[in-house]
């Protein structure tokens, strides 16, 4: 059982409110300043999460136990990054769980390859391709700092000129000409295999479609997910005026087996 005592190096989110949250590490003799105050680690050491701390201007924070999306959302950031709502998704449409074997490309900075993780650890396994040098090392961070590494092989590589790996559930993908790799996907996939795009255009899309037609897969659909927050105060209750919109398509398909 994991520990609910908050301890040296352990991560926490600081809560203020809901548009004032910190994800931090725990450092011993180390504060941590914010516009209302520092926060004293050495206050947070030895107390459950969900506990109430004051800073030295005596304003009130929760001391929260951070979640995957914490992980996702406050992650270090050299592109942009799939947001729950799409992630969400691709999780459930992708078939993916525990003992899996994933393909993932391109990596970006580990937000998507951090929830692959999540879900198919204690024994799965996602292989991630990336060619750019720079943005493997934050995503190896950010994986880190999620607990999440030991789950995943991060791969410089270009996923268009062939995947390595076969027999494998999924192949996932966010990158600019995924229609390129529908081919490779086929070959590394187990029968019934899923394959999941992720695409900013519409014209991305079609050609994904198209390569996907030609290529032996079935069951292909594409979806695109608008998520829309509330704001709930009584007698004033209404949606709020600024949401989470258009941020991609998300096209899954299966693989069949091929007929002479």
């Amino acid at each position: 059982m994991t520990s609910q005592k908050i301890k040296e190096g352990d991560y926490v989110l600081i809560y203020l409110n809901p548009r004032k949250t910190y994800l931090v590490k725990v450092e011993a003799g180390k504060n941590f300043h914010t516009h209302k105050g520092f926060i004293k680690f050495d206050d947070l050491i030895g107390k459950g999460y969900g506990c109430t701390v004051k800073s030295n201007l005596d304003v009130k924070f929760v001391a929260l136990k951070p979640l995957l999306r914490d992980y996702i959302m406050k992650s270090v950031r050299r592109t942009q990054i799939n947001y729950p709502k799409d992630i969400a998704l691709i999780v459930m449409f992708s078939g993916i769980g525990p003992g899996s074997c994933v393909v993932e490309a391109g990596t970006g900075t580990g937000a998507l390859t951090t929830a692959l993780a999540h879900y198919v650890q204690p024994k799965g396994k996602v292989y991630s391709y990336e060619i750019r040098e720079e943005f493997l090392k934050v995503a190896e961070k950010n994986l880190k700092r999620a607990g999440l590494a030991e789950f995943v092989e991060l791969k410089k590589g270009d996923v268009t000129a062939g995947i390595e790996e076969k027999d494998v559930d999924a192949v996932i993908l966010d990158l600019a000409t995924p229609w390129l790799v529908v081919p490779h996907a086929y070959d590394a996939l187990k029968p019934c295999g899923t394959i999941v795009s992720f695409s900013p255009t519409i014209d991305q899309v079609v050609k994904t479609v198209e390569a996907l037609k030609e290529n032996g897969f079935v069951d292909i659909r594409t979806v695109e997910c608008l998520m829309r927050q509330m704001q709930v105060e009584r007698g004033k209750t209404r949606p709020q005026t600024l949401m989470t919109g258009h941020t991609g398509y998300i096209t899954f398909a299966r693989k069949a087996t091929k007929t002479n």
